[in-house]
């Protein structure tokens, strides 16, 4: 379709498809999954750790390449072959029960996740700017939490239906079809030049090197808060005695809470400011973090849960918005340079979390190092300077 046919909620919709797609299936499905995954396989916790290492480390990748693309045309095509590639990426997880093969699946997945959401949400974000809408991206992220629903809903449904391993990640790549039609059919179409130039400013915003590397950092440490849930969450909940059988609760409860925070956040960042927005975000998802590590009852594990679901989607949209509207005309190409200490640490926590967890037998000092780490990036993200762009 063309730029002038789509209509605002088309394109939000085909960025909520493809966000299911390449986070909630080719990136997240790899949590609910672990367990069955761990007990039939003989996968072990440092394993488990380095493949979700892998898997970040191919979004790192992907975030690399998108900081230096300036075609949009290439951007669009990239990001069309990303929605494919994520089903076919899933599927191929139930090819063998061979770590390499599970490992180039999971690269490759992460390679989906970046495309998903740097060159999609770039896009989005791109349309919405061209054509007078409010350039916030809080609807659009609806789509990480409902891919963490799908994810978490269709692991417990396929494990009464198919208890092996390889069909539940068979049967999730079907899924994914699904959510490939709209994606497809109504992802916004590539600007053309005189769209581009009419209605952006080509003059790019001067960011001072102090706020730059603030955020940056900041950001990393918002990464690592962000990944151990999003690796170990339903691992973390099945292993407490009282509380077997409930890891896929948990981790549909961060799919819930993340859809309607999205709309939350920016409405506080309307209020508050970005900055103090983000911070609000921070100390609640590093409350989050330490609810199952001070407690292994139920109340614990979904207050965790739902305050982890309702602060990571905040403080990623919230960022990725603002970085994005600093640079108008490649606004996808600023969020991947951003992006870039956020994949860092998600290439760096698992296997820290991993092997803390293989030789403790329990994620709870993962935890507190990671509560550690949110408050240290807290803690620098106070000192971040304003600067005119923000306002």
């Amino acid at each position: 379709m063309t730029e002038k046919q789509l209509q605002p909620w088309q394109v939000i919709v085909s960025g909520i498809c493809g966000l299911v797609l390449t986070i909630g299936l080719a990136r997240f499905a790899y949590t609910p999954l672990l367990p069955s995954l761990q007990a039939q396989t003989g996968l072990n916790d440092a394993n488990a750790g380095v493949l979700a290492a892998i898997n970040y480390a191919g979004y790192m990748s992907g975030t690399i390449a998108v900081a230096w693309i300036d075609s949009v045309r290439l951007r669009h095509r990239l990001y069309s072959l990303g929605l494919w590639m994520a089903i076919l990426t899933t599927a191929s997880m139930a090819v063998s029960p061979s770590f390499e093969i599970w490992a180039l699946s999971r690269f490759v997945g992460g390679l989906c996740g970046a495309a998903g959401m740097l060159l999609g949400s770039g896009l989005v974000l791109g349309w919405l700017m061209r054509n007078g809408q409010r350039p916030e991206l809080g609807l659009h992220f609806v789509g990480i939490g409902l891919g963490i629903v799908v994810s978490a809903i269709g692991a417990w449904g396929l494990s009464l239906i198919w208890p092996d391993w390889d069909a539940q990640w068979f049967a999730f790549a079907c899924i994914g079809l699904v959510f490939l039609w709209p994606a497809w059919v109504w992802r916004p179409p590539v600007p053309d030049e005189l769209s581009t130039n009419s209605n952006t400013s080509n003059t790019p915003h001067i960011i001072p090197t102090r706020w730059l590397w603030t955020m940056l950092v900041s950001y990393f440490a918002a990464g690592w808060g962000f990944v151990i849930s999003a690796t170990f969450t339903v691992a973390i909940v099945e292993r407490e005695p009282l509380l077997a059988g409930q890891g896929h609760l948990a981790w549909a409860m961060v799919g819930l809470a993340a859809m309607p925070a999205v709309f939350i956040w920016d409405r506080i960042a309307r209020l508050v400011g970005d900055k103090q927005a983000l911070l609000i975000a921070f100390g609640l998802q590093t409350l989050s973090v330490l609810m199952p590590a001070a407690s292994g009852s139920m109340f614990a594990a979904m207050v965790g849960a739902i305050g982890y679901g309702a602060t990571f989607i905040g403080i990623v949209s919230l960022t990725l918005a603002m970085v994005g509207r600093l640079s108008p005309n490649n606004p996808g190409k600023a969020m991947a340079r951003f992006t870039l200490g956020y994949g860092a640490a998600q290439m760096i926590a698992p296997v820290v979390a991993g092997y803390m967890a293989q030789s403790s037998g329990s994620f709870h000092g993962a935890l507190w190092v990671t509560a550690a780490v949110m408050s240290l990036g807290m803690a620098l993200l106070a000192t971040l300077p304003k600067i005119e762009a923000e306002a």
